[in-house]
């Protein structure tokens, strides 16, 4: 045995011979899959070794284009005077010689033919044309030739014959043979060339012609009368029509498609007669017996030619059913599907549609047989568990576990997701007992205890929620749970899909559930809590919180929730001793800083400062300490005091962005610039690739009126942080002109994959376009991409009550006139439309519960607005944009 590699060889190689062919042998010992592990090897390190040539050859050789890149975007701060006061480029001695030759008149000999031409271009033609020459004057005074554009016009068509008749062969870009549907070419050819009520007395002849060609050279092609016989039709001749049609049966009496062309073009009495004959010559088409029992009109008369048809061909599954649907009788149709099931046992259908038709004794006995008779039917096993389920054992008899075993006996067993998908069948007709049993008994089929389930059923409840069938997820993630019992991932998987598809009650059994698997898991307690909370049950709430301290003590989590649960419950006093026992028994910095901001909302300013001075002793690296003593101190009018902070806590806490931030704005508002600029320099020095740190330096350029310095300061920001949709945000909206702003955003979008402030932006140009549509699709990307951003939300809501009418998808208003105006008044059903998106997005954003955004964070963590619910800070922070 031997492999070839043309171009290597792996031993022996010769560096004399130019193409050594590579070989590897069974008889040097080395079995198939050595071989095969060393052709990879030698193939992968090539690539590598190449990957890397080529990486090393462009970063030696980098193209001028990325060269110059960043001096060419730089140009553009350059203003009219700088130009204007650019030197003159010196004498360059070899390209002015070059120019001078290229300059040098040069004098060629012109032909008399040239000469002859121009001097004829100047007469005048008196000569009249004769009235049977092949052309004419033109319109210009010039000759048309006639026959010569003819010709041009056969030989383009030549070309065209000629291409279409390559492209009925071998396909030479694929390689293989074109491929022509034989039965319904022609009559396609027939209306491509003709359209009804259009067509032409040429076409119609030349079309003929061809298919008279067509059926002459071989009439036992059927295709060809039945486009023939259309052909006449789409021409009005319905007469000529049925004639060559007839003449096509005659020549092709076992051809189905031709006997059912004739039927349809005759009327009923003759297609009666044709559809006899028909059967005369094919006696075992189904189509022809069915075709032969429409053209019935009373029902006695189609179950005559039905039951006809079943002496002829009684293995039909397709005549019985249309047996069994002319049947009015329920106690007929069960004799004929009994009937029908003896003939036919190996039918599903059939011994389905009889036990629908039985009571449920006798069904069970139905399917029973079936059972016997297709062993390898799953489809029977999950009619008998749902007949268990309408019987109302389900919970007692458990088919779908036998079900499995008879299943892997026959190795008939389905898929997992075979089996999902059965299971969601079973949702759509309201069996949800059985859905869910067919998800415990067959979702860990085929899945060894090495694979990783947990994420594979994960998955497939992810998926079967985004198909709408959420008892099915329920299901899975039910036997996901009794498997992995202490997984907080699944559990709170499920408990989503109770939150936004189930009921209050579900969820919380779900929750109890859950803390009582995972009592160490401060998450779902603390859900627990809060969904009692909200649904006004401030006690079992407080129950909740006692037993979530009991299996976590001295958990900050579960202190600080149980906190928020009295401060907004109009409980001070209390709050206020369950930080003081916190700040005692787990004294994390979290809980000194939830404390300090519950004093500063209070009002308690000397209490707020004593208790973050004393955080500070205990924790000196907490930035957030050192800022919110500095926001004291800045709320009480004491700009030394806040600075001292400011500064003390840059140095104790380098890497913190807003707290160098904070400190630049104090600077800034106190009227001393150059300090501002300095603190953000060395802001920058401390955190070099800080998108926001980079955007207050040009903010504070531009809010100084000096946009040159601040473009200068953008063309650096984005060579530091080219990936940053702030600072792309940022030169698109304040550095740039209207037209520029769309060029600018195509180029960010190009360089910045997905950033939710960018989507923003553009969304916001679209706005100002009054390309509304798209405007909200850039809006809703944004909130997809990322929710917890708060400015999105507000800037998508402040868009709605600007253009929710406009943007609506309903087009009802109509056209009133005021004042001599024509004015658009939107009807009270779009209005409503309006109404209910604007609530939707409230309500998402709730549920979202955003956290972050400059402007969002600004007015959410204002201790005037402590206590306020996400609407209300969402119709703050959208008045306050823009």
């Amino acid at each position: 045995m031997r492999r070839w590699i043309g171009g290597e060889r792996l031993e022996g190689w010769s560096p004399h011979t130019p193409y050594t062919p590579l070989y590897l042998s069974t008889a040097d010992g080395l079995s198939c899959m050595q071989i095969d592990e060393q052709i990879t090897d030698v193939s992968t390190y090539r690539e590598a070794r190449e990957k890397a040539e080529r990486e090393e050859y462009e970063r030696n050789n980098p193209k001028i284009q990325q060269q110059f890149a960043d001096l060419k975007r730089a140009l553009g701060t350059v203003s009219d005077e700088d130009w204007a006061n650019l030197p003159e480029v010196g004498d360059l001695t070899g390209k002015n010689r070059r120019n001078k030759q290229a300059l040098r008149q040069r004098f060629y000999a012109v032909p008399d033919s040239v000469i002859a031409g121009a001097r004829d271009a100047t007469e005048l033609g008196t000569t009249v044309a004769d009235d049977s020459s092949a052309g004419g004057d033109g319109p210009d005074g010039t000759m048309t030739n006639f026959a010569d554009i003819g010709a041009a016009r056969d030989k383009v068509l030549k070309v065209r014959l000629d291409q279409a008749s390559q492209g009925s062969g071998t396909d030479s870009a694929a390689g293989s043979a074109t491929n022509i549907d034989p039965k319904g070419y022609l009559t396609s050819l027939a209306k491509s060339q003709i359209n009804e009520g259009e067509a032409q007395v040429g076409d119609i002849k030349r079309v003929r012609v061809l298919l008279e060609s067509v059926i002459k050279t071989n009439p036992k092609h059927a295709p060809g009368w039945i486009a023939a016989a259309r052909l006449e039709e789409l021409a009005g001749k319905t007469v000529a029509a049925r004639n060559v049609i007839a003449r096509g049966c005659e020549f092709c009496p076992k051809s189905e498609d031709v006997w059912l062309e004739n039927i349809r073009l005759n009327d009923n009495h003759n297609a009666k007669i044709i559809a006899a004959n028909a059967i005369k010559n094919n006696d075992h088409s189904v189509r022809l017996w069915i075709e032969a029992m429409k053209l019935e009109s009373e029902p006695r008369a189609k179950k005559r030619v039905i039951r006809h048809a079943l002496d002829h061909i009684p293995q039909s599954v397709m005549l019985w059913k249309e047996a069994v649907n002319l049947e009015e009788d329920p106690d007929d149709a069960r004799l004929l599907l009994a009937k029908a099931t003896e003939i036919i046992p190996l039918s599903v259908e059939l011994w389905l549609a009889l036990a629908r038709l039985e009571t449920s004794e006798n069904a069970q006995k139905v399917l029973n047989k079936a059972r016997k008779a297709i062993p390898t039917s799953h489809e029977i096993w999950i009619a008998a568990a749902r007949l268990q389920e309408q019987i109302g054992n389900a919970n007692k008899v458990n088919v779908m576990k036998r079900a499995v075993q008879a299943l892997a006996k026959e190795s008939a067993m389905l898929k997992r997701e075979e089996w999902i998908t059965e299971a969601e069948k079973c949702e759509d007709e309201e069996a949800i007992l059985t859905c869910g049993n067919i998800i415990r008994e067959t979702l860990g089929w085929g899945l060894d205890e090495d694979d990783d389930r947990k994420d594979i059923w994960m998955e497939d409840a992810r998926a079967s929620i985004g198909r709408g069938k959420y008892e099915t997820a329920r299901a899975i993630y039910a036997y996901a749970l009794r498997v992995f019992v202490n997984s907080r991932k699944l559990w709170l998987a499920a408990a989503d899909l109770e939150k936004n598809h189930g009921t209050k009650e579900a969820l919380w059994q779900l929750l109890e559930k859950s803390v009582e698997a995972c009592p160490q898991s401060e998450v779902l307690w603390m859900m627990l809590a809060k969904e009692k909370w909200q649904a006004g049950e401030i006690d079992n709430a407080r129950r909740v919180l006692g037993k979530a301290f009991h299996q976590n003590p001295n958990n900050e989590d579960i202190w600080l929730a149980a906190v928020k649960l009295e401060a907004e419950n109009q409980q001070p006093d209390q709050a206020r001793e369950l930080l003081n026992t916190a700040r005692q028994e787990a004294p994390t910095d979290r809980v000194w800083m939830k404390s300090v901001a519950f004093e500063r909302q209070a009002g308690n300013v000397e209490a707020a400062l004593d208790l973050v001075n004393q955080a500070l002793q205990l924790f000196p690296s907490a930035a957030k300490l050192w800022m919110m003593k500095g926001q004291i101190y800045e709320a009480e009018g004491k700009a030394p005091q806040a600075r001292e902070a400011y500064g003390t806590g840059t140095k104790a806490c380098p890497k913190s962005v807003p707290l160098w931030l904070l400190y630049s704005r104090l600077e800034e508002r106190s009227g001393n610039l150059p300090k501002a600029r300095g603190i953000l320099d060395r802001a920058r020095l401390a955190v070099p690739k800080s998108p926001e740190l980079w955007t207050e330096s040009v903010r504070i350029e531009r809010r100084a009126n000096n946009i040159s310095q601040a473009k200068i300061n953008m063309a650096q920001a984005l060579q530091q942080v080219p990936s940053s949709g702030l600072l792309y945000s940022e030169s698109i909206w304040h550095l740039e002109s209207r037209t520029q702003r769309k060029p600018r955003a195509l180029e960010a979008i190009k360089k910045v994959d997905n950033d939710p402030i960018l989507f923003v932006t553009i969304a916001r140009i679209f706005w100002g376009e009054r390309r509304l549509d798209k405007a909200q699709n850039w809006f809703e990307k944004a909130i997809l991409l990322d929710s917890d951003l708060g400015d999105t939300w507000a800037w998508y809501y402040k868009f709605l009550l600007q253009h929710g009418t406009e943007v609506s998808s309903l087009s009802s208003f109509h056209w009133v006139f005021e004042k001599g105006f024509a004015v658009r008044k939107t009807s009270e059903a779009n209005s409503a439309l309006v109404q209910e998106k604007r609530a939707d997005v409230v309500t998402k954003c709730i549920l979202s519960e955003p956290r972050h955004g400059e402007a969002w964070q600004a007015v959410a963590k204002d201790p005037k607005n402590a206590g306020k619910s996400f609407e209300e800070i969402l119709k703050i922070v959208a008045s306050k944009l823009e």
